[in-house]
């Protein structure tokens, strides 16, 4: 087919091509990639694609949110990168709850060398679900990832020992209620162990540790081989919270998300999701007590360095384009 690629604003088909294939390399939930884009003469678009969302994992799509939120920092950092001012609108039309922004890049800008920099990590930046090595995180990295969320309106915070341990808790109630849920599983299954021609979800290849193999941290287990079963020591986690839930809050925290695992990517580091906690509505209750209730915990990240393991497939630009007709299929 032909891609519906124009000029937009200082950017050349070309280039439009380039920041929107920079947008669907974020991360979401089972690799669903649940976007579209819409390239306009007023900018481009973002659209949820609501045909790929999770009704058992994700009830209320707050994690279709954050990963949409993820490649909207994707296509902002890219437009950046090339010297544009991606001048950006959450939420523009009420009348259309699938169009999430539209950024426009007219306006151009000297690109930022942090941003240039996390730019340079979009595409080595892939979840990596193996053990991770006992080396510490050093503390300049973490004020660097505590950093990327506030600039982004999010909040990475210091959490205690017994914060953690709390949350090792939580992390293992809601693994063990979704494991129990028949919907969840039959959902989980469809969209795992992908054979290598899927262009979505999880292949099997890109399985790491097996459940009980990461320090005491629950991890999906994303395929059914045999896998290296050497231990995490103790990897860093972090949640990423908000101080509200909205849907517009929800999508800068998966902004915020993005920004953190690129500035992660930046300094060396590996990252995987443990997303049992946010996922189970009254567990997600627990966390947000224990951190003190003024923040809503929208993801859990553990950090560190794995082994090198293989990208997860992404759909074509044709399927993820939208023709101005679609709008309203």
């Amino acid at each position: 087919m032909t891609l519906p690629i124009t000029s937009i604003g200082l950017l050349d088909p070309d280039q439009v091509k380039s920041v929107i294939s920079a947008a669907t390399l974020a991360p979401s939930t089972h690799n669903t990639q649940p976007w579209r884009f819409r390239c306009t003469s007023a900018g481009i678009e973002l659209h949820a694609d609501p045909g790929r969302a999770l009704p058992a994992a994700d009830a209320d799509q707050r994690e279709l949110l954050l990963s949409c939120g993820a490649a909207l920092f994707n296509l902002r950092t890219a437009i950046h990168a090339l010297g544009a001012h991606p001048a950006t609108t959450l939420l523009p039309r009420r009348d259309d709850p699938t169009l999430l922004a539209v950024v426009r890049p007219y306006a151009a800008r000297k690109p930022d060398p942090r941003l240039v920099r996390l730019a340079d990590a979009i595409p080595r930046r892939h979840t990596n679900r193996t053990p991770f090595e006992s080396a510490a995180v050093a503390a300049s990295v973490v004020a660097e990832l505590r950093h990327a969320a506030e600039v982004e309106q999010a909040w990475l915070p210091r959490l205690s020992a017994q914060q953690l341990e709390g949350l090792r808790e939580l992390v293992h109630k809601s693994h063990l209620a979704q494991t129990a849920d028949p919907a969840f599983l039959a959902e989980w299954r469809y969209w795992t162990a992908r054979d290598r021609s899927s262009r979505d979800g999880v292949p099997e290849y890109a399985a790491g540790a097996m459940p009980s193999d990461n320090g005491g941290w629950v991890l999906r287990d994303f395929g059914s081989t045999e896998r290296d079963r050497t231990r995490d020591t103790e990897p860093l986690v972090v949640v990423i919270g908000s101080f509200d839930d909205t849907r517009a809050d929800r999508l800068r925290a998966g902004q915020a998300m993005q920004r953190v695992l690129l500035t992660a990517t930046a300094a060396g580091l590996d990252a995987s999701f443990i997303s049992q906690p946010v996922e189970v509505p009254g567990v997600r209750a627990e966390l947000r007590q224990l951190l003190g209730g003024g923040l809503w915990p929208q993801i859990v990240l553990r950090l560190g360095r794995g082994a090198p393991v293989p990208w997860t497939p992404r759909r074509s630009l044709g399927d993820v384009l939208l023709e101005p007709a679609q709008l309203s299929a």
